[in-house]
C-alpha cells in the first residue's frame, strides 16, 4: 500500500526543533519504519499516535539515540545526530529528557537519587540540594516527600511513571521525548502532569514530543500531532484541523472507530 500522507504541518527547519527526515529503520527483514519525515515545532506540544505495532516507540527511540536508523536524518536544533559517534550524539543529547514507558529508572538508587542523577553526575550539584530539588518535583507530580527514600521496587507502575516525570522536568530539557507520560495515571495527576508541561514551555521555550494511547489528551493537551500507520506518517499537522481534513486514518483512531481502513491485528492462538 502506498500512504500518502495529509500536509498540515510546518516544514521549515527554522522552526523545528526537531527535524526527523527520509527515516527508514529494520529489525532483520522486516522494515518499522517507512520514509518518515515530520518537523516538530520549537515550544510546542506534538502527540504522536497510532494504532499497536506501528512504530512510535521504535521511531521515539531513534531520536532518543537508542536505535541508529538504516537511512534518513534527525537533527536537533539544526545539528545533526545521525551518522555521528555515540560520544558526539551523547552530547547533542544532552539537554533532552526521555521517559520510557516503563520509567527506565535505576533499581539500586532511591527515587531522590534518580530524579537528580543528571544533576548530580553531570552538573555537579551538591547532594543535599539535590535531594531538595527532587522533593520538590515529587510534590510537582502529586507525590508525599516520603516517596523521595524508597527504591523503585517500593512503588506502584503509576507511581514510578510520576516519578520518571520528575526526573526529565529535573533538568529542565529544552527537549522531552515523553513514551506514554500519562498512562495509568487517574485523571487529576494527568491534568497535573500536562500543567507541569506547559509551565516547563512557558518557562524554558522547552519542546515535547510524546506518545500517547489516550486519544481524549491526544485532542485536548496538544498542539500538534503525527500519526503512523504501520510504519508510515498518514497524517500530520495541528491538532485543530484533525476533524477537517477528512483523513480516514486519523479520524478512525482519534474517533475510536471500529469501520475504516485501520484493521484490527488478532493473535493467532497456539
Amino acid at each position: 500500500m502506498t500512504f500518502k500522507p495529509d500536509h498540515h504541518m510546518t516544514t521549515s527547519t527554522n522552526t523545528a526543533k526537531l527535524a526527523i527526515s527520509g527515516l527508514n529503520m529494520s529489525f532483520g527483514d522486516a522494515r518499522v519504519l517507512h520514509d518518515i519525515t515530520v518537523d516538530i515545532r520549537s515550544g510546542r506540544k506534538t502527540v504522536l499516535i497510532g494504532p499497536a505495532a506501528s512504530g512510535k516507540t521504535v521511531l521515539m527511540k531513534c531520536v532518543a539515540g537508542i536505535h541508529a536508523p538504516d537511512t534518513g536524518t534527525i537533527m536537533i536544533d539544526n545539528q545533526s545526530i545521525t551518522g555521528i559517534s555515540q560520544r558526539d550524539r551523547n552530547e547533542l543529547l544532552a539537554d533532552t529528557g526521555v521517559l520510557f514507558q516503563q520509567g527506565g529508572l535505576f533499581d539500586s538508587l532511591k527515587v531522590w537519587e534518580n530524579i537528580s542523577f543528571r544533576l548530580i553526575n553531570n552538573e555537579g550539584m551538591g547532594r543535599s540540594q539535590a535531594r531538595d530539588l527532587a522533593i520538590d518535583k515529587l510534590a510537582r507530580v502529586n507525590l508525599p516527600a516520603s516517596t523521595a527514600d524508597l527504591l523503585p521496587s517500593e512503588l506502584s507502575g503509576g507511581m514510578q511513571k510520576r516519578v520518571g516525570i520528575a526526573r526529565v522536568l529535573a533538568s529542565q530539557p529544552s527537549l522531552m521525548l515523553l513514551d506514554e507520560p500519562t498512562a495509568g495515571l487517574d485523571p487529576i495527576t494527568t491534568k497535573a502532569i500536562y500543567r507541569l508541561l506547559d509551565r516547563s514551555i512557558e518557562q524554558s521555550h522547552a519542546t515535547v514530543f510524546a506518545i500517547t494511547s489516550d486519544m481524549e489528551s491526544a485532542r485536548t493537551e496538544y498542539d500538534d500531532l503525527v500519526m503512523l500507520h504501520e510504519g508510515h506518517v498518514v497524517w500530520k499537522g495541528a491538532v485543530a484541523d484533525i476533524d477537517a481534513s477528512a483523513n480516514p486514518y486519523v479520524l478512525q483512531l482519534i474517533n475510536g472507530r471500529a469501520e475504516g481502513p485501520i484493521k484490527m491485528r488478532m493473535k493467532a492462538r497456539a
